[in-house]
Protein backbone atom coordinates (compact mmCIF):
# COMPACT_ATOMS: atom_id res chain seq x y z
CA UNK A 1 0.00 0.00 0.00
CA UNK A 2 1.48 3.32 -1.09
CA UNK A 3 1.74 6.12 1.47
CA UNK A 4 0.70 9.60 0.32
CA UNK A 5 1.40 12.85 2.17
CA UNK A 6 -1.26 15.53 1.66
CA UNK A 7 -0.12 19.08 2.53
CA UNK A 8 -2.90 21.69 2.45
CA UNK A 9 -4.20 24.28 4.90
CA UNK A 10 -7.88 23.87 3.91
CA UNK A 11 -9.44 21.16 6.15
CA UNK A 12 -12.29 20.49 3.70
CA UNK A 13 -9.83 19.97 0.84
CA UNK A 14 -7.69 17.65 2.97
CA UNK A 15 -10.74 15.58 3.94
CA UNK A 16 -11.93 15.31 0.33
CA UNK A 17 -8.48 14.23 -0.90
CA UNK A 18 -8.01 11.86 2.04
CA UNK A 19 -11.38 10.19 1.40
CA UNK A 20 -10.58 9.77 -2.30
CA UNK A 21 -7.14 8.32 -1.58
CA UNK A 22 -8.36 5.97 1.14
CA UNK A 23 -11.15 4.71 -1.14
CA UNK A 24 -8.38 3.73 -3.58
CA UNK A 25 -6.49 1.89 -0.78
CA UNK A 26 -3.75 4.46 -0.20
CA UNK A 27 -2.37 5.15 3.27
CA UNK A 28 -2.71 8.89 3.94
CA UNK A 29 -0.63 11.22 6.12
CA UNK A 30 -1.69 14.88 6.39
CA UNK A 31 0.01 18.19 7.17
CA UNK A 32 -1.58 21.65 7.38
CA UNK A 33 1.36 23.79 6.22
CA UNK A 34 4.64 23.50 4.38
CA UNK A 35 6.88 23.28 7.43
CA UNK A 36 4.85 20.45 8.92
CA UNK A 37 4.81 18.82 5.47
CA UNK A 38 8.60 18.84 5.25
CA UNK A 39 8.91 17.37 8.75
CA UNK A 40 6.40 14.61 7.95
CA UNK A 41 8.03 13.88 4.58
CA UNK A 42 11.38 13.35 6.28
CA UNK A 43 9.87 11.19 9.02
CA UNK A 44 7.26 9.22 7.06
CA UNK A 45 9.09 8.90 3.70
CA UNK A 46 5.87 8.84 1.63
CA UNK A 47 5.67 7.39 -1.87
CA UNK A 48 4.26 10.71 -3.17
CA UNK A 49 3.32 14.17 -1.91
CA UNK A 50 0.23 16.18 -2.85
CA UNK A 51 1.13 19.80 -2.11
CA UNK A 52 -0.94 22.98 -2.11
CA UNK A 53 0.70 26.28 -3.11
CA UNK A 54 -1.04 28.96 -1.05
CA UNK A 55 -0.45 28.08 2.63
CA UNK A 56 0.65 29.86 5.80
CA UNK A 57 4.04 29.35 7.49
CA UNK A 58 5.74 28.01 4.32
CA UNK A 59 4.03 28.11 0.94
CA UNK A 60 4.13 25.29 -1.59
CA UNK A 61 6.86 26.92 -3.70
CA UNK A 62 9.28 27.10 -0.76
CA UNK A 63 8.19 23.67 0.46
CA UNK A 64 8.74 21.98 -2.92
CA UNK A 65 12.13 23.66 -3.33
CA UNK A 66 13.23 22.50 0.12
CA UNK A 67 11.93 18.95 -0.44
CA UNK A 68 13.72 18.64 -3.79
CA UNK A 69 16.95 19.93 -2.20
CA UNK A 70 16.79 17.44 0.68
CA UNK A 71 18.70 14.16 0.18
CA UNK A 72 15.99 12.24 2.08
CA UNK A 73 13.06 13.70 0.10
CA UNK A 74 14.45 14.71 -3.31
CA UNK A 75 13.19 11.61 -5.14
CA UNK A 76 9.65 11.70 -3.72
CA UNK A 77 7.31 12.72 -6.55
CA UNK A 78 5.26 15.87 -5.90
CA UNK A 79 1.87 16.80 -7.34
CA UNK A 80 1.14 20.51 -6.94
CA UNK A 81 -2.47 21.53 -6.27
CA UNK A 82 -3.43 25.13 -6.67
CA UNK A 83 -6.05 27.72 -7.27
CA UNK A 84 -3.23 30.20 -7.89
CA UNK A 85 -3.93 30.36 -11.62
CA UNK A 86 -7.23 32.02 -10.72
CA UNK A 87 -5.45 34.55 -8.51
CA UNK A 88 -2.24 35.57 -10.31
CA UNK A 89 -3.50 39.14 -10.68
CA UNK A 90 -4.15 39.58 -6.96
CA UNK A 91 -1.33 37.52 -5.45
CA UNK A 92 2.45 37.56 -5.18
CA UNK A 93 2.62 34.40 -7.29
CA UNK A 94 3.43 34.34 -10.99
CA UNK A 95 3.09 31.70 -13.69
CA UNK A 96 6.87 31.60 -14.08
CA UNK A 97 7.21 30.62 -10.41
CA UNK A 98 5.05 27.58 -11.07
CA UNK A 99 7.15 26.58 -14.06
CA UNK A 100 10.33 26.72 -11.97
CA UNK A 101 9.15 24.03 -9.55
CA UNK A 102 10.64 20.56 -9.78
CA UNK A 103 7.24 19.00 -9.17
CA UNK A 104 6.25 16.03 -11.30
CA UNK A 105 2.66 17.14 -11.91
CA UNK A 106 0.37 20.15 -11.47
CA UNK A 107 -3.41 20.08 -10.93
CA UNK A 108 -5.67 23.14 -10.74
CA UNK A 109 -8.35 23.45 -8.09
CA UNK A 110 -11.17 22.61 -7.89
CA UNK A 111 -9.93 19.06 -8.04
CA UNK A 112 -11.72 16.18 -9.70
CA UNK A 113 -10.87 13.21 -7.41
CA UNK A 114 -10.90 10.81 -10.38
CA UNK A 115 -8.32 12.91 -12.21
CA UNK A 116 -6.17 13.16 -9.08
CA UNK A 117 -6.27 9.38 -8.56
CA UNK A 118 -5.46 8.68 -12.22
CA UNK A 119 -2.50 11.04 -12.22
CA UNK A 120 -1.23 9.74 -8.89
CA UNK A 121 -1.45 6.15 -10.09
CA UNK A 122 0.46 7.03 -13.26
CA UNK A 123 3.10 8.89 -11.23
CA UNK A 124 3.61 5.96 -8.85
CA UNK A 125 4.17 3.55 -11.75
CA UNK A 126 7.28 5.45 -12.86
Amino acid sequence: MAKILVVDDEPDMVEMIKAALESAAYQVVCACDGQEGIEKARREKPDAIILDIMMPVKDGFATCKELKGDPVCKDIPVIILTAVSDHFADSRYTKSMGLELDAEDYIDKPIDPKVLLARLQKLLKR
